[in-house]
């Protein structure tokens, strides 16, 4: 009697002590979930960039959003990702998702399918300057000698890097949110045109555009011109 006595009480410690440890362990997890609003905080402007068959992505912004429910908060997240193919091919998109993977390939995948074609000139400037607007945002590029670089920060340089410019000038005027920033570069760019595709549109030769009489120059100048 004794011994089964024994038995039975190490049996009402032992599962005693489990119940208390699991206890423990789910009072601590309480303070850092969803309802607790004490979890990690993300990283509001990361930078990443990575190659899928043949496209540069690049993660801008990514902003986090809580919003309060019976049990607590419920928190989501919104990703502004660029894709280009640094050939002068470039767009932006957008996600809203629960996890930041999804609404980072929700925001690929629209960037994707809104891509613009912009000309190059000799393949690592724009042909000449521009600006371009959008809500209170207000940019001004202009195309650079080479070995100058990308003169443009934030938002800006994403884009340029992934259309594939090396030389390029930039100034960004007004709000620094960076959703109308970019916005108002592609604006910019999308004004963008070639002297070939204006030679086509007056009937011209791109001789007669680039310089006077049809000087050697204008006319090497007009064979080294592809778009």
């Amino acid at each position: 009697m004794m011994a089964d006595e024994n038995n039975t009480n190490e049996e009402v410690v032992t599962e005693g002590v489990a119940v208390e440890a699991e206890g423990g362990r789910r009072g601590r997890g309480r303070g850092r979930g969803e309802g607790g609003g004490r979890g990690r905080r993300e990283d509001r402007k990361p930078r990443e960039e990575k190659e899928d068959d043949g496209f540069i992505e690049k993660l801008v912004h990514i902003n986090r959003v809580s919003k309060t429910v019976k049990g607590g908060k419920r928190f989501g997240f919104a990703a502004l990702v660029v894709v280009g193919d640094g050939q002068g091919r470039v767009g932006f998109g957008h996600g809203k998702a629960r996890e930041v993977p999804e609404a980072i390939n929700k925001a690929t995948a629209s960037a994707k399918k809104k891509m613009v074609r912009v000309p190059l000139k000799e393949g690592r400037t724009l042909h000449h300057d521009g600006n371009g607007r959008f809500g209170a945002g207000n940019v001004y590029v202009r195309s650079a000698p080479a070995g100058t670089g990308i003169i443009a920060g934030g938002p800006m340089r994403a884009v340029f890097e992934s259309l594939g410019v090396a030389d390029v000038v930039t100034k960004s005027i007004g709000t620094s949110n960076p959703y109308n920033m970019i916005r108002a570069t592609f604006a910019a760019l999308v004004d963008q045109t070639s002297p070939k595709s204006v030679a086509q549109r007056r009937g011209k030769k791109i001789a007669d555009l680039l310089g006077r009489g049809g000087s050697k120059t204008a006319e090497a100048d007009a064979e080294a011109i592809t778009e």
